[in-house]
């Protein structure tokens, strides 16, 4: 067996299921450079773990419509593939941790190659090839499954650190209350400098309490057992 044997064969292992509604058929182009096709789809967003999002941050929810528009090109080493994917996400502020719902548009553009095309005109080192080679994705019988490249363009399109308006103030950071519901919100700051003079202040309010209650300091009792 060939190299290109054997990568097809790797290629043609994991067969796919035309009745997924996230495999597209490329049997109209017919293998003719310059050949295009223009779809449009809705599917469903798959869940966990091929889930449309960072988990815990932010997402397409399971089984939420994804509407996609895309654009097959045949060329000489196979089909590349151009689309845009649109669909609501779903999250938590980072600031506030309201939830949030945000419209997503995610663009992609992926070449799936034919099994047995020819590399030979390829001038990369061998190493580089090899490495390309683990990362080139194969069309199956004329079929190629898009949802891996669905998960990487919606991912890359969620912000890392999703907030419900750009001037979101967050919470309040001593009693945890959302600053947005409360704009007057605030806390009589305390200069820890003055704390210990404070405590020393309670102290002598407190012994001049007493002295106005009747009690007498303990020197003066002293005084009064000494001249008796």
């Amino acid at each position: 067996m060939n190299f290109q044997d054997s990568k097809a064969g790797k290629a043609l292992s994991t067969r796919l299921d035309h009745r997924n509604p996230l495999v597209f058929d490329t049997h109209e182009l017919g293998r003719r450079p310059g050949a295009q096709q223009r779809l449009t789809r809705e599917v469903e967003a798959p869940g966990s773990p091929a889930a449309f999002g960072i988990e815990g941050v932010i997402g397409v929810p399971q089984g939420a419509p994804v509407e996609l528009e895309i654009r097959l090109e045949s060329v000489m080493e196979g089909v590349l593939v151009t689309g845009t994917a649109r669909a609501s996400a779903e999250g938590e502020c980072v600031r506030c941790l309201e939830p949030l719902e945000l419209e997503l548009d995610a663009d992609f553009q992926e070449m799936f190659s034919y099994p047995d095309a020819d590399d030979r005109g390829r001038t990369a080192e061998p190493a580089d090839d090899a490495e390309e080679d683990e990362d080139r994705l194969y069309l199956e019988d004329g079929l190629f499954d898009l949802e891996p490249v669905l998960r990487d363009a919606v991912v890359l399109a969620l912000p890392m650190q999703p907030v419900c308006q750009d001037d979101c103030q967050g919470l309040c950071s001593e009693c945890g209350v959302r600053l947005a519901d409360d704009p007057d919100h605030h806390h009589d700051a305390v200069d820890i400098r003055w704390a210990a003079l404070q405590g020393l202040a309670g102290t002598i309010q407190d012994g001049e309490k007493d002295e106005m209650s009747g009690g007498a300091p303990r020197s003066a009792h002293a005084d009064e057992k000494q001249e008796k």
